[in-house]
C-alpha cells in the first residue's frame, strides 16, 4: 500500500527500484545482503512489515524474524555498501497511556507482540547505522492495499449497524500524504526518528462515522463500543497521537487534516469504480 505510493512519487526524480518478497525474502541475511548489493542504492527505504496486529500474538515468532530481524538484515546490507536507510515504524511502540501528543523523545513501551517487533526493529538500526531516518506513523489507509476505510464502506453496504471502538484515538493517514512527506525526508541529510502523520485527531468511531457520511449510499449506523467488547487477541494503545512539530520544525511543513484526505481518497476510490477498474 505504501510502497506503491512511494515508488510513483519517487519515480519522478529518481531511478527507483521496488522489491517484492518475491524478488527479495528480508527474513534471510544472506538474500537480503545479495540484493542490496546487486542494486547498490544510495537509499534504502524500508517498508516491509509483518502487519497483522492481532495473528502476531500467536505468531509473535513470525512477526519478531520479519519486524526485528529482516530489519536488521536490512541495516547489515545497508551499512555493508554505505547505504542510508529510512524505516517505517508505528504509533504502536508507544503504551497509549500518555494524556499528550507522543515526541520523538519519549520512550517506547509497546504493550502487544506487533508494537515490541517493530521497536526492535528500530533498535536494530540504530545500534548498526549512522545514517538512518526512522519514521512513525499510524492508522495508513491508501489506494493500494486493505484497509480500514474500504472495510467500513464494504460493511455499510451489508448491515445495519457497525460497532466501532470509540476509546482508541490516533491520526488516520493517507499513504499518498505519508509519500510526499517520505520523499522530502530523503533528499536531506537530517537523519533521526520523526513523527509523521496526517494532522487532527479521532477515534476509529470518528473515523467511521466520517467515512460513511463522505462515501453516502449506505443507511447503516456506526455505534460507539469500548475495545474491551470486542475482545481482541492484541491490545491497542488506548491513545496514540504522535507529535509531528519535530518534523515540522525540521521539513517546514505540516501534512493536511485526515478529513482533507480521506475526502481525496474516496473520491479517487468513486472515480476508479465509476470507470469499473481496481486498484
Amino acid at each position: 500500500m505504501l510502497g506503491i505510493d512511494l515508488c510513483d512519487i519517487l519515480s519522478e526524480d529518481y531511478d527507483v527500484v521496488g522489491v517484492d518478497i518475491e524478488e527479495g525474502d528480508i527474513s534471510s541475511v544472506s538474500e537480503t545482503r545479495e540484493l542490496v548489493e546487486r542494486i547498490s542504492p544510495e537509499i534504502v527505504i524500508h517498508c516491509a512489515a509483518y502487519t497483522d496486529v492481532d495473528k502476531s500474538e500467536s505468531e509473535i515468532e513470525r512477526a519478531l524474524v520479519v519486524n526485528g530481524q529482516g530489519t536488521r538484515n536490512v541495516a547489515l546490507a545497508c551499512k555493508g555498501i554505505g547505504s542510508a536507510l529510512l524505516y517505517v515504524s508505528t504509533d504502536y511502540v508507544f503504551d497509549g497511556k500518555s494524556d499528550r501528543p507522543y515526541t520523538e523523545t519519549d520512550v517506547p513501551a509497546p504493550i502487544g507482540a506487533y508494537g515490541a517487533s517493530k521497536l526492535e526493529g528500530e533498535r536494530h538500526i540504530q545500534g548498526l547505522l549512522s545514517n538512518f531516518f526512522i519514521v512513525r506513523t499510524s492508522w495508513l489507509f491508501g489506494l493500494h492495499g486493505r484497509n480500514f476505510v474500504d472495510t467500513i464502506i464494504g460493511l455499510g453496504q451489508d448491515r445495519d449497524s457497525i460497532e466501532v471502538v470509540d476509546d482508541q484515538v490516533g491520526c488516520p493517514t493517507f499513504t499518498r500524504d505519508l509519500g510526499f512527506a517520505l520523499s522530502v525526508v530523503v533528499r536531506s541529510k537530517n537523519y533521526g526518528i520523526y513523527h509523521v502523520c496526517n494532522s487532527e485527531r479521532c477515534s476509529w468511531y470518528d473515523f467511521a462515522t466520517e467515512i460513511l457520511r463522505l462515501w453516502g449510499n449506505s443507511e447503516a449506523k456506526v455505534v460507539p463500543v469500548e475495545t474491551a467488547r470486542l475482545k481482541r487477541p492484541a491490545a491497542r494503545p488506548p491513545f496514540s497521537v504522535l507529535d509531528t512539530s519535530l518534523f515540522e520544525r525540521t521539513f517546514g511543513f505540516s501534512l493536511r487534516s485526515w478529513r482533507e484526505a480521506l475526502a481525496e481518497y474516496l473520491e479517487l476510490k468513486k472515480a476508479r469504480e465509476a470507470r469499473g477498474t481496481h486498484w
